[in-house]
């Protein structure tokens, strides 16, 4: 927890129409007052964030859905009450005190109630709604400490609270709940089998957006991307496509659950990942130590897609993804 000092000088930066990063459980977060329009349009400014993209609002607490949402239907009283806090954002309609700026334009707007304690201290001394895009220039890989948000975005963030490591590594899933069938927009820390565990029915799953205004933050194809080309693998494969880019002269890396045998001695092979939980924790903090390395390729052997392990295949995969 950051001390009360540093706590109440975050909240009169946020009063006053400044940018405080904070952490969340998923990653860390670049806040602004929801409710003041320059305020936000300056988190686009510093993250280069296309203004059609928009932004989840962060809530202290799910009896604020209703400030926030003109309407909430039964199903995200279902949700909010088994995974909040947590990293599920609903896609409501959006209410009057929610800025167009914040939605891209949209009549829906995303909303969360993030489960980390100096994410919880934070909202509940400002006792609004904090508008919060990941901390990063857009594309970008997210930050999961304090100082990877220092690292990218330095003095035009006004604070940086220092929460430690994230505990789940990937951004929040996303669920839009404004037409008579679930859909998920974005897989994340909740499981698909999880949500429809508490729905009764299984989500229809949406597909990457080429729109200049998608629906939700992290649904176009190309995003996550560290500087370093990311091409996934598998075990069978590693060494051979390892040792043909070193032959063409290219700095390798490869990251995988484990440790892998029979690689050359001029790749790098960052430490295993671990499991689908753990790998989705330092997903984020190895794509950005290929870079600190400068790797001209990571070949990744992602985990199985089974729970947590869904959202790291599509990060690696949007990461993956040809740069337009």
């Amino acid at each position: 927890m950051p001390d009360p000092e540093e706590l109440d000088r975050a909240i009169a930066i946020l009063r006053s129409g400044g940018l405080v990063a904070f952490p969340t459980e998923t990653v860390y977060g670049l806040g602004a007052d929801a409710s003041d329009e320059a305020a936000v349009r300056r988190i686009f400014a510093t993250k280069g964030r296309p203004p059609g993209h928009p932004v989840i609002v962060h809530l202290g607490h799910a009896d604020l859905l209703d400030a926030w949402a003109d309407e909430v239907p039964p199903a995200a009283h279902l949700l909010a009450d088994a995974f909040w806090p947590g990293p599920l954002t609903m896609i409501l309609c959006r209410s009057e005190r929610v800025p167009d700026v914040v939605t891209g334009g949209r009549e829906t707007v995303g909303l969360r109630v993030p489960d980390h304690p100096v994410a919880r201290a934070l909202l509940a001394g400002f006792g609004g709604g904090i508008a919060a895009p990941s901390a990063n220039r857009y594309g970008k890989v997210s930050p999961t400490t304090a100082a990877d948000v220092r690292s990218d975005l330095g003095d035009d963030v006004d604070l940086v609270l220092d929460g430690g490591p994230c505990r789940v590594g990937v951004e929040s899933t996303i669920i839009d709940l404004t037409s008579g069938e679930p859909e998920l927009l974005r897989s994340g820390g909740i499981s698909i089998d999880r949500l429809a565990e508490v729905l009764g029915t299984v989500p229809r799953i949406a597909t990457a957006s080429s729109s200049a205004t998608p629906r939700a933050p992290g649904m176009v194809a190309s995003h996550y991307a560290p500087a370093a080309t990311v091409e996934l693998t598998d075990e069978a494969s590693v060494v051979d496509r390892s040792a043909a880019l070193v032959a063409d002269g290219r700095q390798v890396g490869v990251l995988a659950p484990h440790a892998v045998d029979g690689l050359g001695d001029d790749v790098v092979e960052l430490e295993p990942a671990g499991d689908a939980e753990e790998f989705a924790r330092l997903l984020y903090g190895r794509l950005r130590q290929a870079d600190r390395l400068a790797l001209d390729v990571l070949l990744v052997i992602p985990p199985p897609e089974i729970g947590v392990g869904v959202a790291v295949g599509d990060r690696l995969r949007r990461a993956a993804s040809p740069r337009g």
